[in-house]
Order: structure tokens, then C-alpha cells, then sequence
């Protein structure tokens, strides 16, 4: 009777060890390691069938995983390849049209043609390098200078570098020197790029005659700027969609952007190891940069 009982407790111990090992590679397998298995050499009858069906089931997922990486390498390549062929007529089209611009020619009805073949092709020009720019992002193929960045000096230099757009419509940007004046850790080309975006969007989606209000300020140990408009359009998207590719605030596309600015500013803060949010409160539009401490 002591020998049965031992005996059983000594395999109900190890039934226990050998489930608490199943359940653990389980678990890891959820939160993303798909490589983890279990070894099978001491499981037994149905628990030894189970613990090969979840191996077979990390195959499946790795093999799944594999192909999902090859195709993103794919489509990483295809859009990089065919932005590169299309440059190159491109600059052919814009040359041409300004040197036509430039010929003197006494027809203004040609020189109408001109000014749009220009504005045009540098709308597409503009349109493929954010194409491609937007596809090295999203897959990490950036490489990051981070140094010690002042970001209000930083936010005032992209202000006054884009005041023009803003002018044009009238937009009144009220922007003042923080309590605070947060130094970030970050790449302050990337960053700057971060902060264009969000201002050229302003200037495109802004209601003309309205204010915009810019403040940078520390939040949750972070240094962080805020952007603040009121939308020409309804916001009738939510504040996530706003952020994916090709997704523009006015349903219309009846503007001039690519819809990939705000995709830009994300994943270029997330990358630096910020945060990106957007917040719409009626046809109130707030962007908010939050970037590490330095």
C-alpha cells in the first residue's frame, strides 16, 4: 500500500512537472516565440499526442510567419524598385517642362501647360519619394543618429521653415517658449521629418482663418509636443484609421496630400522608442509627439 501510494505520487508529481512544461511553452508561444517546443521523450498516451499537436501547430505558425516576412520583403522591394524606374522619367518630364517654361515662348496658353506639367510632376515627385520613404520606415530599414536634441528650438525651426502654407490659409499659429523646455533623445533629422508631417498636414486640413496652437511641454517623463486645429472637413474617421497608409481626413481626396504623412510620423516616433497619438473632438484635430528624455 506505501509502495502504491508512493508510486502515485511520484507520477502524479511528474504528470504535474510535464503539464506546468506544456502550459509554459503554450504561453510563450501566444506572447510571439514560435520557435519554443516541447519535448515529448517522457509524455505518454493522450498528453503525449497533445504535446505533438501544439509542436505541429508551432510549425504551421513559423511556416505562416516565414512567408508573411518574404512577402513584406517582397512588396519592400517591388515599391523601392518601381519608385527608383519612375523617377527617372520623371526628372526627363520636369527638365523638359522647364525648359519649355523657359524658351520664351509667346503663347500663354502653352505656358499654362507648363506651370500644370510642373506642379504636377513635382506633386508626384513628392508622392514617390514619401511612398518610399514610408516603406523603409515600416520595416525598420532606417538607421537612427540619436543625440541629445532641444525639442522646442527644433519645433520653432520646422514653424518657421513651413510658415508659408500656413500663411496662405490664413492659419494663426499660436506658439509660446515652455516652462520646461525638454531635451529628447532622438535623430533630429528623423525627428524633425516627425514634426514637418504633422505641420504640413495643418496647412493642407486646417479650416483658413483659424488658429492652430502648438505646445511643447514634459508628459509621463517624456518630452512631448502637442498640435492642435480645427479641421476643414468632418472628421468622420476614426482617430486610428487617420494614422494608416493612404488614409486622408477629407473622404473626398479632393486635397493635394498622399495620405501617408501621419504613417510617416509614426512610425518614425515609435522607432525612436516614442509614442505617437491622435486624438478628433468634433472637428477638433490634436497630435501628440512623445519622445524619450535624454
Amino acid at each position: 500500500s506505501f509502495i502504491l501510494c508512493s508510486v502515485l505520487c511520484v507520477g502524479i508529481v511528474v504528470t504535474s512537472i510535464l503539464f506546468i512544461d506544456i502550459k509554459n511553452t503554450t504561453e510563450d508561444i501566444a506572447n510571439g516565440n514560435v520557435y519554443r517546443k516541447i519535448n515529448t521523450k517522457y509524455l505518454f498516451l493522450d498528453l503525449k499526442d497533445h504535446a505533438e499537436n501544439i509542436n505541429n501547430m508551432s510549425d504551421g505558425i513559423q511556416k505562416a510567419v516565414a512567408e508573411q516576412m518574404k512577402s513584406e520583403r517582397f512588396k519592400t522591394e517591388l515599391i523601392t524598385n518601381v519608385s527608383h524606374d519612375l523617377k527617372t522619367p520623371l526628372t526627363s518630364i520636369i527638365t523638359y517642362s522647364d525648359l519649355i517654361k523657359r524658351s520664351g515662348i509667346a503663347d500663354e496658353e502653352v505656358d499654362g501647360y507648363a506651370d500644370i506639367l510642373i506642379e504636377k510632376s513635382f506633386r508626384l515627385k513628392q508622392l514617390i519619394e514619401d511612398l518610399t520613404e514610408a516603406t523603409r520606415v515600416s520595416t525598420g530599414a532606417v538607421e537612427l543618429q540619436k543625440t541629445q536634441v532641444n525639442l522646442y528650438e527644433l519645433v520653432a525651426q520646422a514653424l518657421g521653415e513651413n510658415e508659408a502654407p500656413l500663411a496662405e490659409k490664413n492659419i494663426d499659429v499660436r506658439f509660446g517658449e515652455p516652462e520646461i523646455n525638454p531635451m529628447v533623445f532622438a535623430d533630429g533629422q528623423k525627428t524633425y521629418r516627425i514634426l514637418e508631417n504633422i505641420i504640413s498636414n495643418i496647412g493642407k486640413y486646417a479650416m483658413p482663418g483659424t488658429r492652430a496652437y502648438v505646445e511643447v511641454s514634459e508628459k509621463d517623463g517624456m518630452g512631448a509636443v502637442t498640435f492642435k486645429n480645427i479641421s476643414n472637413d468632418p472628421l468622420n474617421i476614426p482617430a486610428e484609421q487617420l494614422m494608416d497608409r493612404f488614409v486622408r481626413g477629407d473622404a473626398s481626396r479632393s486635397g493635394e496630400g498622399s495620405g501617408l504623412g501621419l504613417s510617416i510620423a509614426r512610425d518614425l516616433c515609435e522607432l525612436q522608442g516614442g509614442k505617437f497619438n491622435i486624438q478628433i473632438d468634433g472637428d477638433m484635430f490634436t497630435a501628440t509627439v512623445m519622445l524619450p528624455m535624454a
